[in-house]
């Protein structure tokens, strides 16, 4: 078709103007400075101060001793039998105890499923995990001091009126079998806030289509449920692991002679009288603690992703 225009007149300014396409508009908006990034100062902030700078602390003091020198002294006092043990009885409680609550947690979860989200049980449990979950230090060794401590009230009451003394094998709560109870105390609620969720998201059409074809409840959780939350599960276990073995300061307060298990011993490389120039083996301790729990959250990622497929 041919365009007519009078004499003198561009035909490119004659021509219509067209609405900007989605191309022109991604360029204006690449052209803009963009400002959004300063939402991310204070979360960056904080994992500099608290996540990196640790790090390299840790790292810098393991390797280096105080007038710079590097060495691989203090690194390979990480294979020193004691040291070996340490981190063995950490591993040891941090499974058990996220064994325990995993296994429990889960169980409550369950029970929960069935009940309205918006009913006033599931809003108290709800609120109650998010609370327990963040109690924990000398708050929580002292209210289990106060209850089945030595002059507990438990402890007491069992042995004035039933006779029963739960300290005859010996005062088990400050050593490393008392610490297994406040662990599972925090672990139960963690599990119910990381494991609620997958839980929830199994589809009720799931269910309606085992019964269709025949299935009971049984096979619907043996063939459907059990496969399709394992891996939010063993992100979850894993995640209770980390949580265990990293912990600090309920151990500090309940434990306070020894060094059972590996931040206790890290604070002993620190403050000991009688223990002196080993304060570098402080980083190398960190370093190796660092290196279990990046291994253990690393691999609780890639099962996340995994249950994220059917979650979305």
């Amino acid at each position: 078709m041919t365009v007519l225009t009078e004499p003198g007149v561009d035909a490119a300014a004659s021509a219509p103007v067209l609405p900007a396409g989605p191309s022109q508009n991604a360029r204006a908006r690449r052209g803009a400075p963009s400002w959004a990034w300063l939402g991310l100062v204070p979360f960056a902030a904080y994992v500099i101060l608290f996540l990196v700078v640790p790090t390299v602390l840790s790292v810098g003091s393991g390797f280096f001793t105080e007038d710079g020198t590097f060495t691989w002294g203090d690194v390979a006092a990480l294979g020193d039998p004691v040291v070996v043990q340490t981190f063995a009885n950490s591993a040891g409680l941090s499974l058990l105890t996220a064994v325990v609550g995993a296994i429990v947690g889960a169980l409550v979860c369950y029970a929960l499923l069935g009940m309205n989200p918006e009913g006033a049980v599931r809003s108290t449990v709800d609120a109650a995990a998010g609370v327990l979950a963040q109690f924990g230090g000398v708050m929580l060794a002292f209210a289990f001091i106060a209850t089945i401590g030595i002059q507990g009230v438990v402890t007491v009451f069992l042995q004035d009126a039933l006779g029963i003394d739960i300290y005859a094998g010996g005062t088990w709560l400050y050593e490393l079998p008392g610490l297994v109870l406040p662990y599972i105390y925090f672990q139960i609620p963690l599990m119910v806030i990381t494991f609620m969720p997958a839980l929830a998201a199994l589809k009720p059409q799931w269910a309606e289509a085992n019964l269709t074809l025949g299935g009971t409840r049984a096979s619907f959780w043996l063939r459907i449920g059990i496969p399709v939350l394992a891996p939010s599960f063993l992100a979850s276990l894993l995640l209770l692991f980390a949580n265990a073995f990293s912990s600090y300061a309920t151990a500090a307060a309940l434990a306070s002679q020894g060094s059972q298990i590996v931040p206790l011993q890290i604070r002993t490389a620190l403050t000991s009288e009688t223990v002196l120039g080993r304060e570098n083996l402080a980083g190398a301790l960190a370093l190796g603690m660092i290196a279990v729990v990046g291994v253990v959250m690393a691999l609780s990622s890639l099962i996340q992703r995994r249950a994220a497929r059917w979650q979305s």
